[in-house]
Order: C-alpha cells, then sequence, then structure tokens
C-alpha cells in the first residue's frame, strides 16, 4: 500500500469501520514496529507489583516527605483538604432526645478514640489522611477496653503504619487459608486476619523481639484504608508515588545548582603576579599549600606593579530557561498528584479568581470522592458501628432495642468539612437563591458548611430567647431577612402604600 492509499483510508476497498485494517488502526498503542518496538512491559497484576516493588517504594514515599519541600507541602495539604477539622456524624435516630444523648456521647468519646493519647478522633482522621499520601494505606486496629479503664465508651483506635504488615508474608496458613502480603483470606476471598509485626522493623529503639515474629489479629477488629485503583488490588499505593521520580530529580538538580553558585560566589577575582615573593596590599600569609587570599576594604586603592593583573570572577548565571523550567516541571508533579499547582508550590502569580476557582472545582470534585469512597466507607462508618455496639453493651447508651434492630440506631450521616471559597458572598447568595427556588434544603446548605442544622437550629433558638428576655434586638434575627433581599411580610396594595408613602414624602 502506497503512502498516497493510507491517507485516503476510508476510500480503499476492505476498509471498512469493522475491518481487520479499520481495527489495527484504532489499536496503534499495540503495534510491536517503529518506534514502539522496544516497548514491552510486562504484563503483570497490580498485587505482585506492590509486593515486588512496595518496600522500596514505601521507604523512598517517606524520605521524600520528611526531606522535600514540595512533597511535605503536598502532603500537608492533601490531608487538609481531604479531613480539614474533621468528618464528622450526625445521628439519623428518629427520636430527638436519643439522638441528642448519642451525639453528646460521641463528642465527649472523640476526646479518648486514641490509644496512644496524642490526639483525637479528628486527629486520628488527619494521620490516616497523611499516609494514604505517603504509603497509600493505613491500618486501624479497634482495641476494646475494660469498663474499669474509666472511658466514656470502652473502645480506643490504633493506628498501625504499611511497614506493620509485611509485603513477603505470602504462603498457606496452617488452616489451609491463602495468607498474600500478609493479609489471610479464606477459601471465597474473604479476609479473615492480618498477620502483623510485632514492631516497626525501622524502629531500633524498639528491641522487645526479632523483626520476623508477627500477631494474627481477625479482620473484624482491622480496618484497612487505601484506595483500590485497580480490581481486586489487596495493598494500596502511595499517593505520591506518580511524582516521586521528578520531585526527586528536581530536588538533586536544585542542590547542584544551589551549590554551583554557592562555590562561584567565594572566588570574588583572582591576581596574577610577575614577582610571587613580593605581596599586595591586603595579602595574607600562604596556606600549608602555598596559597594566598588577598583581602579588599571599602575605600582601598591598590597600585598594581608591571606585569600584575586582577581578573574578577564572574559566576555564569542560571539563565533565563530556569523559571520557566521549574514552572513545567512542577506543574507535571502537581498533575502526577492531583493537586492544583498553587498548593504544591505556593505560587500564585501567574492565578487569577477564574482559574483560581476552575482548578478548585475539579479538584474538590475528586477530593469528595475519596471522602465518601474511602475514608468514610472505610472508616469513619465501620467505627460509628462498632462505637454503637459497643455503648449498648457497656451501658453507655440506654438501648434496650439495639439487639434486635442494630441498623435503626446506627443510621448516621457523615458531613465533611466546609469548603472555603475565595468570594464567599457570592456562593451565600446564590444558596440562598438557591433555597428560595425549593432547588435545595435548608439541611444540606448547612451541612455543606460543615455543621448539624439541628445543632444550627438550637443554637438559633437559644440565641433568640436569650436576646428576648434580655430585651437585645439585632439588625439580623435568626429567621428574618434583611437588607435588599428582605422578604416583605405582606403584598402591598397600591392604594393605601402609594397613598402613605406620598404623605410620608411630604412630611419629610
Amino acid at each position: 500500500m502506497g503512502l498516497f492509499d493510507r491517507f485516503r483510508g476510508g476510500s480503499i476497498p476492505g476498509r471498512a469501520s469493522g475491518s481487520p485494517a479499520a481495527v489495527r488502526a484504532r489499536l496503534e498503542g499495540a503495534m510491536a514496529r517503529r518506534r514502539l518496538k522496544g516497548w514491552n512491559p510486562p504484563l503483570e497484576n497490580i498485587n505482585a507489583l506492590v509486593a515486588a516493588g512496595g518496600p522500596r517504594l514505601l521507604a523512598r514515599a517517606r524520605e521524600l516527605v520528611v526531606t522535600n519541600g514540595y512533597a511535605a507541602n503536598a502532603c500537608e495539604a492533601f490531608a487538609a483538604n481531604l479531613v480539614g477539622d474533621g468528618i464528622k456524624p450526625s445521628s439519623l435516630i428518629e427520636d430527638a432526645g436519643l439522638r441528642d444523648r448519642v451525639q453528646k456521647l460521641w463528642l465527649a468519646w472523640t476526646d479518648e478514640a486514641d490509644a496512644d493519647g496524642l490526639t483525637d478522633f479528628y486527629g486520628l482522621q488527619a494521620m490516616v489522611a497523611r499516609e494514604m499520601f505517603v504509603a497509600g494505606e493505613c491500618f486501624v486496629r479497634l482495641r476494646p477496653r475494660r469498663v474499669e479503664d474509666g472511658l466514656m465508651v470502652p473502645l480506643q483506635l490504633q493506628l498501625l503504619q504499611s511497614e506493620m504488615l509485611p509485603f513477603e508474608k505470602t504462603e498457606t496458613a496452617a488452616n489451609g487459608n491463602r495468607i498474600r502480603c500478609g493479609i489471610e483470606f479464606d477459601g471465597i476471598g474473604r479476609r479473615v486476619a492480618y498477620h502483623f509485626r510485632r514492631r516497626h522493623p525501622g524502629d531500633s529503639t524498639d528491641q522487645r523481639v526479632a523483626v520476623p515474629d508477627t500477631v494474627r489479629v481477625p479482620a473484624g477488629d482491622v480496618l484497612h484504608i487505601y484506595r483500590p485503583i485497580d480490581a481486586g488490588q489487596i495493598r494500596g499505593l502511595p499517593y505520591v508515588a506518580p511524582a516521586m521520580v521528578r520531585l526527586f530529580l528536581l530536588d538533586q538538580y536544585d542542590d547542584a545548582e544551589l551549590d554551583r553558585k554557592k562555590t562561584a560566589a567565594m572566588f570574588a577575582g583572582f591576581i596574577t603576579k610577575t614577582a610571587p615573593e613580593e605581596p599586595m596590599m591586603g595579602e595574607g600569609a600562604a596556606d600549608p599549600e602555598g596559597a594566598a587570599i588577598a583581602s579588599l576594604e571599602p575605600g582601598t586603592m591598590q597600585v598594581l606593579l608591571p606585569g600584575e593583573d586582577v581578573k574578577f570572577s564572574s559566576p555564569a548565571d542560571v539563565g533565563g530557561g530556569y523559571e520557566a523550567f521549574q514552572y513545567r516541571t512542577l506543574l507535571a508533579v502537581s498533575a502526577s498528584l492531583g493537586l492544583p499547582y498553587h498548593l504544591v508550590t505556593g505560587d500564585v502569580r501567574q492565578a487569577n479568581y477564574s482559574s483560581l476557582r476552575a482548578e478548585l472545582v475539579e479538584f474538590r470534585r475528586r477530593i469528595g470522592q475519596l471522602q465518601h469512597c474511602v475514608i468514610v466507607h472505610q472508616f469513619c462508618r465501620p467505627i460509628w458501628a462498632r462505637w454503637m455496639e459497643t455503648a449498648a453493651l457497656s451501658g453507655a447508651l440506654d438501648l434496650p432495642e439495639f439487639a434486635a434492630t442494630p441498623g435503626r440506631f446506627r443510621a448516621a450521616q457523615w458531613i465533611p468539612p466546609r469548603w472555603d471559597w475565595v468570594d464567599p458572598l457570592k456562593d451565600i447568595q446564590a444558596q440562598v437563591l438557591a433555597m428560595e427556588a425549593g432547588i435545595t434544603s435548608r439541611r444540606k446548605v448547612v451541612e455543606a458548611t460543615g455543621y448539624d442544622v439541628e445543632e444550627v437550629d438550637r443554637e438559633n433558638a437559644a440565641d433568640a430567647k436569650r436576646s428576648a428576655d434580655l430585651g437585645l434586638r439585632y439588625r439580623t434575627s435568626p429567621g428574618e431577612t434583611q437588607g435588599a433581599r428582605a422578604t416583605p411580610s405582606r403584598r402591598p396594595d397600591p392604594e393605601t402604600d402609594g397613598s402613605d408613602a406620598a404623605a410620608q414624602s411630604e412630611q419629610e
């Protein structure tokens, strides 16, 4: 087939849309000739790749987040947007009094949730988000406690890093179950246990037992939080993985450039003398290698002897392309991380309101997906269910019907933190218009701000009652609308209202 025939394509007999030639044209990525001849990736499952490269990838990701400023900033931005100050529950129990008692008990328990006692339940959410960015996964062990421990609800949470579950532990258990990358599966593929190390393999301060020793923990007491990107994936991949190579090489390049500039700046100039035995003004004693350094002070006028010359150092600049190169590289890093450029670098010089908002809308759509499909589904809901069960069994909550209908008490809605915009006035006005048009409900608008609508209503009622008791009057009271968009309490009467308005105008 000639070159001209290749361009005609559709006019060639036998090149119909369903012909083999047309199919091959659409599958150009499967060609094994010309420029794609050397592209032969192995057809491996993601679990095999994670098992082989997981430990090294994890170690590099942790070092990168600790030593690289862009990676550290991206990690904090990811966690701050994913969970913020906490994804909080709103119980859906129909009984208002019981619902209020449940919410108050939960709020009191959140301060005791951490088994290490370092933070609260929402601080644990932030730690899980950081582990997802760095390691791609995090394990949470549900630790039942004794009643005499004095907790509001005898339950605590223990976070375990990815290194605690060995990637290399792939074998057949004594009971016939399969153990894959530290996770034990039964005959139909359900997770039944996790084989955790007794100590972190990189913690040299803990010398209790040998590293290979593991302990079997039932799967019902472990939460495995990770984002599966492929069907059948059993371990997580670091969120920072796609950008690791670029970040590492860019960091090396910046270090080399900075060191080159520092070294070049150390030399102010070079002096050539015809008589080396005659010292110049300001010349110090020679070092052991015979090299002497001459210094200059302000106002110095040096007279050179015949044949002597001074050549000042002129270190090479980084060049005009350095800034553009950095920008494009960091732009590729931001795209690899799925984070806006200004969140990774802190650079907003080339941004404006429209570009920032368009970028944040797409980013927050992705974050919302992670919030509801990963954090809420894998972390928040199981903990809420176990917490309700433990509270009922321990007597912290009086729920006599819990055993018969546990689902009625476990129902809850998880409210993510509110989004802060560059211009919140426009968003609030849009929400008010949507409520007035019946497009959305007030509950959804309030929950979008990160608050529970019933809690807001109780606070508004308490504020209104306190203001009325004290005889206070403000420009805007709860439930009222003031200003240009105020809704009148009645329709105006053209006859009476018109005459009253005219009379008032004459009096003024």
